[in-house]
């Protein structure tokens, strides 16, 4: 019988996908016979996919991850993004289905939060993952763009800000929502990369030879600045003068610090908001402490 989270059913009866749960045994067999595989124990901490450790035909450790039903087109551009990146700087991916949901990944280790206590140190592996893993990308690559994750960022803040009983001030909504206007006009395929999205000390996890790689891409083509953005969001509780961090991390990458600037206050407000929307608390109402204070 498998041991499916908690965090994982919510997700699947709420998106009226329950008859998916009886299916998933079944599936997970299929894919077992299929690829080979001796699965292991569930693997917890994310709500859009069910995640197990297996063991390949010769013994070594890898992840399956089946996407519930309504993340499967965001589950294929997760394998476009690993599969363009080859593990640099990311898991490696080495089986997928997208048809059924279904990718087979390189088994990592701890991730750099449980590993690294200094929050500066976390930030500068983090910025070094990311630069590892972008690379330049033609506009035919079939992944959303900066433009397009900007947009979606500027319908979905004016429902998550009234959701949430507008739990930040006005001006920091409107200043984010004017963030995501600006990235929106700056995106240049010229100049886009491959970004994973989502950098954060959770993602980053150690591999065999003591680096990191990070896993659980958005994959994007958009601007450098998307990423580190991520990283300016990261640790509210640090104490640390964010202007002083933004300006480390654009000086280590050659990044424009007002991109980076404007990323950042997207993600910290975005994430603030849908924080409060699941429960991932205090987390939520730091970042939204932290927005409100630099607004005003």
């Amino acid at each position: 019988m498998l041991d499916i989270p908690a965090e994982v059913r919510n997700k699947v009866v709420a998106d009226g996908d329950a008859a998916w749960l009886d299916e998933l045994p079944s599936l997970v067999e299929s894919l077992a016979q299929e690829w080979s595989l001796t699965i292991g124990a569930t693997l917890r901490g994310g709500h859009a996919a069910f995640v197990v450790g297996a063991t390949l035909a010769d013994g070594a450790a890898a992840v399956l991850k089946i996407g519930v039903p309504s993340t499967l087109r965001d589950l294929a551009f997760e394998a476009t993004a690993l599969r363009l990146a080859g593990g640099d700087g990311c898991a490696d991916l080495l089986r997928d289905d997208p048809d059924r949901g279904a990718v087979l990944l390189e088994r990592l280790g701890s991730p750099l939060y449980d590993l690294v206590p200094d929050p500066g140190a976390r930030h500068d592996i983090l910025c070094d993952v990311a630069v590892r893993f972008w690379r330049p990308l033609g506009s035919g690559v079939a992944l959303p763009t900066g433009a397009d994750k900007a947009r979606e960022y500027a319908d979905l803040l004016p429902r998550l800000w009234e959701e949430t009983g507008r739990a930040c001030s006005r001006a920091t909504f409107e200043d984010a929502l004017g963030c995501t206007e600006r990235r929106r006009r700056a995106h240049d395929d010229r100049h886009a990369v491959l970004v994973h999205g989502d950098v954060h000390e959770l993602n980053a996890l150690q591999a065999t030879d003591g680096t990191f790689k990070l896993v659980d891409p958005v994959g994007l083509r958009a601007e450098r600045a998307c990423d580190l953005g991520t990283i300016l969001r990261c640790n509210p509780d640090a104490g640390d003068d964010l202007r002083a961090r933004a300006e480390r991390l654009a000086t280590r990458t050659g990044v424009d610090v007002t991109a980076i600037w404007e990323w950042g206050t997207i993600h910290r407000v975005i994430g603030g908001l849908y924080s409060r929307t699941i429960g991932l608390q205090p987390f939520g109402d730091l970042l939204l402490a932290q927005a409100d204070r630099l607004t005003r």
